[in-house]
């Protein structure tokens, strides 16, 4: 063996043991290892640096300019404080883990804001709340308006233009919404009118058979009276509650109606008007009772006399 080779296995061990001490300290870990060559970054934490360039940012403005504020949140209201409490249970209630049949594990911690929104939202409504509370009076004392005069009127951030493309988006949105609920409503309608009109023919037809029984047991001579014919004619005869089939009279249309027959003539039937009827006997509301007659000794009232006595008393007097 030469020299050259001793020397290479010299080296090779010296790496080995160099690599067994480096995997028994955490070093190296089970694999293929590539050595890195990139150096490892170092972070200070500069005090004094921050500090200075914080100087150089900073602004001494009015708190005006600014408007900032440190605060804690508002106190909690009654009603939201019974409505954060329903929240927390329903919150609980929904991450409640359950496994097989009815065997419960633990809930879900419901402090974490991060799935809980409700809380997170109350913290946030109640911390803007606050700040209302401490910058209102510091605006009043600065002389500050706080609220828009009553003939305020902000200036528009879209055109008019865009405004009626946008109304009539909506009103186009809106028809089409009541004419899907016409259609509805008509399909509705044309159900129900399908199932009275079923109804209708089922009921006849049950009818129809019952009389048909009724029938042949009077062939038969299993019953001697007709009361099942009077039972159809009374069924038949519509009721004085269901009114009259032609509708309700209106009373404008009947007053036109006498208007014209009276100015024009009377347009229907003629034939048969002039014959007695039994309501026309029978009225005597045109019937005039005779004047009474003249007792005799009353006096007499004086009547002019006529124009050719009155021509002749003219001329005597001449």
């Amino acid at each position: 063996m030469s020299d050259s080779e001793s020397n290479i296995e010299d080296v090779e061990s010296d790496s080995d043991l160099e690599l067994q001490e480096a995997f028994a300290k955490g070093l190296v870990k089970p694999g293929l290892n590539i050595v890195s060559t990139e150096q490892r970054k170092h972070y200070k934490n500069d005090v004094a640096e921050l500090k200075r360039k914080l100087s150089d940012i900073k602004l001494k403005l009015d708190w005006i300019e600014c408007l900032d504020l440190v605060n804690g949140q508002a106190p909690l209201a009654p009603e939201l404080a019974l409505k954060l409490q329903e929240e927390e249970l329903r919150h609980e209630a929904k991450f409640m883990k359950v496994k097989g049949k009815g065997q419960k594990l633990q809930s879900v911690k419901t402090d974490d804001l991060a799935l809980n929104d409700f809380r997170r939202e109350t913290m946030f409504h109640r911390q803007a709340q606050a700040a209302v509370l401490i910058a209102i009076p510091k605006l009043k004392e600065q002389g500050v308006k706080t609220k828009r005069p009553d003939d305020y009127f902000a200036e528009m951030a879209k055109s008019d233009q865009h405004m009626q493309k946008v109304r009539d988006v909506m009103m186009k949105k809106q028809h089409a919404q009541e004419r899907s609920e016409r259609v509805r409503q008509l399909r509705q309608l044309r159900k129900v009118g399908k199932q009275v009109q079923k109804e209708a023919k089922v009921r006849q037809a049950s009818e129809k058979r019952q009389l048909l029984e009724e029938v042949k047991k009077y062939r038969k001579g299993l019953r001697t009276d007709l009361d099942f014919l009077e039972e159809k004619k009374k069924k038949q005869k519509p009721s004085a509650s269901q009114g009259n089939r032609k509708g309700p009279v209106n009373k404008k249309v009947q007053g036109k109606r006498r208007y014209k027959d009276q100015k024009f003539g009377y347009g229907g039937k003629k034939k048969g008007m002039k014959r007695n009827t039994k309501n026309s006997s029978s009225d005597v509301s045109e019937f005039k009772r005779p004047s009474k007659l003249k007792r005799p000794g009353a006096a007499q009232k004086h009547q002019r006399p006529g124009k050719n006595r009155r021509l002749k008393m003219k001329a005597g007097k001449k």
